[in-house]
Formats: structure tokens, C-alpha cells, sequence
């Protein structure tokens, strides 16, 4: 039976591991059955948050604007979780976050995982929804506060603990198995690109929802682009 693990949840400011990023990490680490430390961190997106994360979290901007870094808070949490597997509650989509931001910021980050979400798919069958909000409602798992990290990564805890009664019948299941996905480094915006997409900003005042200084050379390309299409180039010999 798996004994020694790390559970691991994020919330996030979309669903794009590429462009969106990560508000916050919950973890749990498990050893011989039982929680024996958690690791917490809010994290400051450098974004404005959308009324959807808002409403579901509960994080405000001010208070995401109080966290960390996103590079402290994968690096910290990549040194909690060293030697030990990681589950989730489609852990891969959780992943893919923790992945690219390593990747960003030049972090080793390789891990083995075990999914709940399959785990309810194969051996919960006549629940309705597999979701994590339906099976904690349906298992009667206390949960203080759902779309919080370190809430649900307790709540998946729980689930997995439940679920362990039917690793008898299927050990295999309940294997972790290499976490694979991807990430190309992105690097930080040029100084080039940040003048021109200010420049930009300034002239066709306009208020990004975002700090141009956290962009990366991808996101600040995009944003340009949009602006260009939208309300086209300073004119010349203007703003420049």
C-alpha cells in the first residue's frame, strides 16, 4: 500500500499551464499513513485577478498581491516534496503549473503521480460526478473551505485514504506512475519589449490588467499584438 506521498492542489488565475498562473499551493505530505507536515503559499500573480477566480476562491486581489513570488513558492514547494510521489485530483492538470513555472525559473522538477480523479472513475462508479466539490459532498469529507489549496489537498488526502480499500483487488491501480508533461523555458520580456508595449499603453491609454515587469518575451509578443490589431501603431514621430 502507498504509505509515503505528497498531496498537492493549486488555484490558479485560468487553465492555460502557458499563460495563466499560479495564485496558490496547498500540500499535504503523508508518511506510513499519516499527515506530518503541510506547505501553504499564496502567491502574488503580478495580474488582476478575473471576477470568476475571485467569486470561487475567495482570494482577493489585495490578498494575492500579499504572496510570495511564484519562483519561492515552486522552489519551496519542490524542496517539500523531494523523494516523495505526488497525488492529486487530476494531478497532471496541477502539474503542468508546477512544471512551467520550474521550467521558467530553471528548477529540476520530475516527479511520479497518482491520480484520484482515475481512481474515482474506476472504483466509484455509481458516483454521479467525479469532481472533487461532488465526491466530498457524497463521502461526507469535511472540507472548511472548498477552491482553497490546502483545503482540498487535505479533502484529496481523505478521498485517497477512502479509496485505498480497493487497492487489494487492483495493486497496479494505485501505483504512481511518471508525471509527463513537457515545459519549454519562457523567458522574461526584453527591455525592448516592455518599452514598446508601455509606449503603447501610454499612447492609446489604455490600463493593462497586468505588471509588464512579470511578463515573459511570449506574453508581452501576444499583448502587443493584440494591441496593434485593436487600436494599430503610434503614429510617426508620435510617443516615440
Amino acid at each position: 500500500m502507498l504509505e509515503n506521498y505528497v498531496v498537492v492542489d493549486l488555484e490558479m488565475t485560468g487553465l492555460r499551464a502557458k499563460t495563466d498562473r499560479i495564485l496558490e499551493i496547498g500540500a499535504v505530505k503523508v508518511e506510513h499513513g499519516h499527515c506530518t507536515d503541510v506547505y501553504h503559499k499564496l502567491v502574488n500573480p503580478h495580474t488582476e485577478l478575473p471576477a470568476e477566480v475571485v467569486e470561487l476562491t475567495g482570494i482577493t486581489q489585495e490578498l494575492a498581491e500579499s504572496g510570495c513570488e511564484a519562483e519561492a513558492a515552486v522552489a519551496g514547494f519542490c524542496g517539500f516534496a523531494e523523494g516523495f510521489p505526488l497525488v492529486g485530483h487530476n494531478i497532471l492538470f496541477d502539474y503542468r503549473f508546477l512544471k512551467q513555472c520550474s521550467a521558467n525559473h530553471g528548477i529540476p522538477f520530475e516527479k511520479d503521480g497518482l491520480d484520484t480523479l482515475k481512481l474515482a472513475r474506476k472504483f466509484l462508479p455509481e458516483a454521479e460526478k467525479k469532481t472533487l466539490d461532488y465526491l466530498c459532498a457524497w463521502l461526507e469529507i469535511p472540507r472548511a473551505q472548498s477552491h482553497r489549496a490546502l483545503e482540498d489537498a487535505r479533502a484529496t488526502a481523505a478521498l485517497l485514504q477512502y479509496l485505498q480499500q480497493f487497492e487489494t483487488g487492483d495493486p497496479e491501480a494505485f501505483q504512481p506512475k511518471p508525471l509527463l508533461y513537457k515545459a519549454k523555458k519562457q523567458g522574461p520580456a526584453s527591455k525592448r519589449q516592455k518599452k514598446r508595449l508601455k509606449e503603447l499603453a501610454d499612447w492609446h491609454k489604455i490600463e493593462l490588467d497586468v505588471e509588464i515587469g512579470s511578463l515573459t518575451r511570449n506574453e508581452a509578443s501576444r499583448i502587443t499584438d493584440k494591441i496593434l490589431a485593436r487600436y494599430g501603431k503610434i503614429p510617426k514621430g508620435e510617443g516615440q
